[in-house]
Formats: C-alpha cells, structure tokens, sequence
C-alpha cells in the first residue's frame, strides 16, 4: 500500500496456512507456472466480464475510446514509468485516450468512493486490498469482477494463486482473500530500511547487519549529533509501516499473518512491545521532534537532504530518493536479528488496478490493466526504479551492488524466506483508522502501548465474532 502506499480468507482463508503468502512470491519470483485459467469459483462462467468469454478483447475495434484513469502512482520513479507506459498504450491504440488523474493516496483514499459511485465514474481505479476499501466498494456493487479477464490474459500463470487472492473478494461481499477477482497489483513492495551512508560515517557507524546493531546504533548516531531516523505522521500512514517492522522484529510476524488472514489467534504481546518501542524512540529523540505534524514527503526530503541517518519505509520512495542522494544512498531490508539469518518485513504488493462496474469500456479497460502488467512493464519499471510484483528480464541486469539492486535482491530473499507480511489494516473495515489514529496517540504519549494493544484486540475480536454471527 503506497500508501501505498504503500502497499497488502474466511473459514477457507483462516485453514490455509499463513506462510502460503510468502511461499506464493517465492514461487513467483521462481518462476513456477501457476494453474492458468479461473481459480475455480465459478466467477468467470457467470458472462459479467463481456459478451464473449474466450476472446481477447481489441480495443482498436472499440472507436474513439476515453479511458479514465485513477491512481496514486504521483512519485517520482511510479509517475515516470505509467506515464511511460500510458504513451506507449495509446501509441498502440491511436483510437484511444488516457485521461489520467493523479493523486496523492490518501487524497486517493478519500475521494474514490464517492468518484466510482457517482454518475461518470472513472474507468480503472487503483483500490487499497482488504475490509475498509476493496470490500467495501464490492459490497456497494462499485467494481467489475475480472476472473474471465484472469484466465483470457493468463494472469493465474503470471500471478501466484495467493498473490491473486489478496485481490479476491467473497460472493457475499463479507471476506477478502477468496471468491471473485476485482483487481490485479502492478508492483512488488516491502517496508525497508534506507541509511545515508554520510551520516552513518560522521557518527562512526557502520550499516547493520542484524537489528541489535541496527537498534545499537539509534543512541551513538545521536550522541554524534545526528537524528537517528527520520520521520514524519501527518499522513498517518507511515506509523503503521513502522510499527508493522517493529511487530515483526519483536516475533509477531506468524501472528500477524494470522491475524491479517483471518485466524482467530491475537498476540498482544508483539503488539504491545512494538508500540513500546516506537514510544521510546520518541522519547529518547531518535526520532524528529512533532513527527505527528511532518508530512511524510517533507521527512522524505529532508533525509535526502542529509537530516537522519535511517529512513523506514517503503520500496516506492527509492527512485525519489537515489537521484539528490546519489552514491550516499544505502538501501536494506529490516536487518534480521542475527547475521546471515532471512530478514522479515511489512509488504507484498500494489494497490490493486480494478475496472469499475459502471465502466462503459470494461474490455479496453482490462486490455490497460494486462498492458500495465505484462513482462514489458515490468522492465519499465524496473528502469524507473520501481520494484515489479513479478520482475522481468531488465532486473537482471541491475548492478547487484545498487540501491535497486539491493531492492531486488531483498525481494527475492523476502520472498524465498517467508518473509513478507501482509499490510495490518487490511485486518477489519475499521482497523485502518484505528491503527492510524492510535499510533499517533502512542508517538504523542496519549495512549500508552498497554491501552493501544487492547484497542486493536477489541477490533479484532468485535469483527471475528460479526463474521461467525453473520455466517449462521
């Protein structure tokens, strides 16, 4: 979720084994061939996607077509390479237009429902996975299911069945993670851990490479005079990112899965030590004096510009971050807690491309979506600096010793270990807003870590009871 963004079942969900998230990236990057065709829920029998369920659709024989676009691609590296690919679609198609609007995600976040409900809603749209969007805007009828569009382009062989799943939404509109496809992610993503390797070498510190040292290194960089980590809240958003890295360093990862996934399982202690953790680098001015009311492209920039020494969060800022940093830009993973051991952190991918159900060119609309998608988009973003969700031929020709590099590298390594874990708020319709407003309680001292932990545990459990109830 870019958040993106960032950015991330039911009973069937809550029986299949949390590690098969991970374990489906892995196989993507692999290269294992997925089944090709439907998942098997029947939905691409049902004829919602076009008159013709067999046939790739030719948007060149649609007339003059204006597609509308949303999405909240606006950084550097993501806007270049969709305007890119946007030219080169309707190069392809001269009887078609993109009319694109850009914006920032959570103006995205805000806005889209009443765009797509309205009269002359947009044709694609970028959706944030999980309760409080993507299931939402199904249950409203808001979205078009695309499971034919799935097996016609082949996109359950380009996709892991579980990476596909995360874009699934139930046929009563109750759960995500199985049921109809309503969207396919463009990019790959993980929370991550940038350093300027200036400042690290003024504080006499070297890069970490476990996450004592990591942690170790907070109090001497701000005994040299340094900020330690950079940061900014005001868009909410990037707290959960953090606190997601931290859940997962303090042994919650499996736990949170679960608790993402749907299992009944909570583990509040995790949960409580993060938020701890995060209250103490406040305290202890590791972070940046009023992180709550810094924005979170103003922290980004002020990192770049040489204030902080580390820069938690996401994939997506890497193209923004590497052109005024250059060669004083480091990039790595959250460091594992011993040497050598598989790292662990926040992400899996984009917000989902999803055509809306009141689309007047779905077939065009699906044909962007594969176009944005497929092995040559994919080199195009990784030329961009951005990290594709199934990387192509281009990303093998990237300096290993580069920020991309390291960027690639670690998504592969993410994904072979287990390592990814999805996004928290896609945990309840309401779990976005509470962690988000939460969190900055727990940065101001407001609410204390004990307090914030019994908070998500009520939300957790109001929703898994709804849903047994519901189910009766």
């Amino acid at each position: 979720m870019i958040r993106s963004p960032r950015r991330t079942g039911p009973p069937s969900r809550s029986a299949r084994p949390a590690a098969a998230f991970a374990a489906a990236c892995c196989a993507l990057l692999l290269a294992t061939a997925c089944v090709p065709g439907t998942d098997g829920s029947g939905a691409a029998r049902s004829g919602t996607a076009g008159p013709d369920a067999t046939a790739v659709p030719e948007p060149s024989t649609a007339g003059k077509v204006t597609l509308r676009v949303w999405d909240q691609e606006i950084r550097g590296g993501q806007n270049a390479e969709i305007e890119r690919l946007n030219a080169e679609f309707e190069k392809k198609y001269p009887n078609v237009r993109i009319q694109r609007v850009a914006r920032s995600f959570d103006d995205l976040k805000t806005t889209l429902k009443l765009a797509v409900s309205g009269n002359n809603p947009p044709d694609v749209v970028q959706v944030n996975q999980g309760y409080p969007d993507m299931v939402a805007f199904v249950r409203a009828g808001l979205l078009t299911p695309l499971d034919t569009y799935a097996g016609i382009y082949e996109w359950n062989t380009r996709y892991p069945g579980t990476l596909l799943d995360l874009n699934r939404v139930s046929a009563d509109a109750e759960r995500f993670g199985t049921g109809r496809l309503y969207g396919i992610s463009q990019t790959g993503e993980y929370i991550g851990v940038y350093y300027n390797k200036d400042v690290l070498r003024k504080a006499g510190v070297e890069p970490p490479e476990t996450w004592r040292e990591f942690t170790g290194a907070l109090p001497e960089i701000k005994k040299a005079g340094e900020l330690p980590v950079q940061f900014g809240n005001l868009d909410k958003y990037p707290a959960i990112h953090t606190f997601g890295v931290l859940q997962n360093q303090a042994g919650g990862a499996e736990n949170a899965r679960e608790t993402v996934l749907g299992g009944d399982g909570f583990d509040e202690r995790p949960v409580r030590e993060a938020a701890r953790t995060l209250a103490d680098w406040t305290r202890r001015g590791y972070l940046p004096k009023a992180a709550n009311g810094t924005g979170y492209d103003d922290a980004a920039k002020r990192f770049a510009d040489g204030e902080g020494a580390f820069l938690v969060t996401g994939t997506w800022q890497l193209a923004d971050l590497k052109k005024p940093m250059g060669d004083a830009l480091g990039f790595m993973p959250p460091p594992p807690a011993k040497a050598g051991e598989a790292p662990v952190t926040t992400g899996g991918q984009g917000l989902a491309w999803s055509v809306t159900a009141k689309s007047r060119h779905p077939e065009v609309a699906a044909a962007y979506l594969d176009f944005l998608t497929g092995e040559h988009a994919a080199d195009v973003m990784t030329e961009e600096g951005v990290l594709p969700a199934v990387p192509g031929a281009a990303a093998k020709r990237v300096p290993e010793d580069s920020p991309d590099g390291r960027m690639i590298e670690g998504w592969r390594r993410l994904s072979a270990a287990d390592g990814l874990v999805p996004y928290l708020d896609y945990t309840t319709p309401g779990f976005y807003d509470l962690l988000a407003a939460d969190l900055q309680g727990v940065l101001d001292g407001s609410i204390t870590p004990g307090r914030f932990a019994d908070g998500l545990q009520r939300e957790v459990d109001t929703f898994r009871r709804q849903q047994r109830e519901g189910n009766r």
